[in-house]
């Protein structure tokens, strides 16, 4: 009997762990093309990669450029690019190792060289002057950005943006913890849903749809390490040095319920740069471009009108 039982239970176990490893499989890139590609999406090759870059608006308006934060994708500005693309041409486009963008063959994913393979991609896509924004990651990559190239960028707007020093990272990186990198490995479904319910301040605002896209475009072949190798090689120095450098007008929008990125270092920000207004909403998380699209876009919209007029 206890034979039986014993042998029923490896049963269960094996049956559970291969269930796991079937949900855990890498999907392969033409598939998640065939379900997320549109109409507004292309290609374009950039510094020996091909990125996906969605575009809409206007095609002689302002250029409003928006990069997502990690582990996500460009659709994480979609509900922007429906508020504003009315009077701007609004691209977005996938970071190297997200989305369907491909991964640097030298497995350069430092924050520098994020940098650098933005420029070559923005020297294709975008006009001689633009609008920059960024969330959380895409923030870091975008103020610094601006700072290297001032005679491009004509405005920065920053959604709870990296730069200072968070969870023990400074100028060197801290060691993945296993669980981390098991999780952007894998992508497990229920564990993609808890991850980005705590991005809200109300999670109950939190899409479905949003939670499968993400799954799947994480479990995508190649992107879970791609984002473990980034994490290995992320750093946080001293961004005020840099800060201090971007002339160009800025708005910092940040969640007060950010869990993520504390709200104080808005101010901090503020402070470091020389033209730089902060606008809080007390009922968003950290990114608050997704929870509260029509009041944080308004205010963006307000921003480039006052800047651009």
């Amino acid at each position: 009997m206890l034979l039986r039982i014993l042998g029923g239970l490896i049963l269960l176990v094996v049956a559970a762990a291969a269930v796991l490893l079937w949900l855990s499989r890498p999907v392969e890139t033409g598939e998640l093309r065939d379900t997320y590609l549109t109409g507004e999406d292309r290609y374009v090759t950039a510094a020996g990669l091909d990125w996906r870059v969605r575009e809409s608006g206007p095609e002689n308006a302002p250029a409003l450029i928006l990069i997502h934060g990690f582990s996500h994708s460009l659709e994480a500005f979609d509900p922007w690019a429906a508020e504003l693309d009315d009077a701007y041409r609004v691209i977005r486009f996938d970071l190297p190792g997200h989305g369907l963008t491909g991964r640097p063959a030298d497995g350069a994913y430092s924050n520098e060289a994020t940098v650098e393979q933005v420029s070559a991609l923005l020297d294709e896509i975008a006009p001689e002057t633009f609008a920059l924004g960024g969330n959380s990651l895409g923030g870091l990559v975008a103020w610094r950005y601006a700072a290297g190239h001032p005679e491009r960028v004509g405005a920065l707007v920053l959604v709870s943006p990296g730069g200072y020093s968070i969870n023990g990272v400074t100028a060197d990186p801290v060691p993945v913890p296993q669980g981390v990198a098991f999780y952007l490995r894998t992508a497990p479904e229920a564990g993609v849903r808890a991850a980005t319910a705590a991005l809200y301040a109300d999670p109950a605002r939190l899409d479905e749809r949003d939670v499968s896209r993400i799954t799947d475009l994480m479990k995508r072949e190649g992107n879970g390490e791609a984002m473990v190798q980034r994490l290995e090689v992320f750093t946080l120095p001293d961004p005020e040095p840099v800060l201090a450098q971007i002339e160009t007008p800025a708005l910092i929008l940040w969640g007060e319920q950010d869990m993520m990125v504390p709200p104080a270092h808005g101010p901090r920000f503020v402070e470091a740069m020389p033209d730089a207004r902060l606008i809080t909403y007390p009922d968003a998380g950290h990114v608050a471009m997704e929870e509260r699209p029509e009041a944080t876009a308004s205010d963006v919209r307000a921003f480039l009108d006052e800047v651009w007029q």
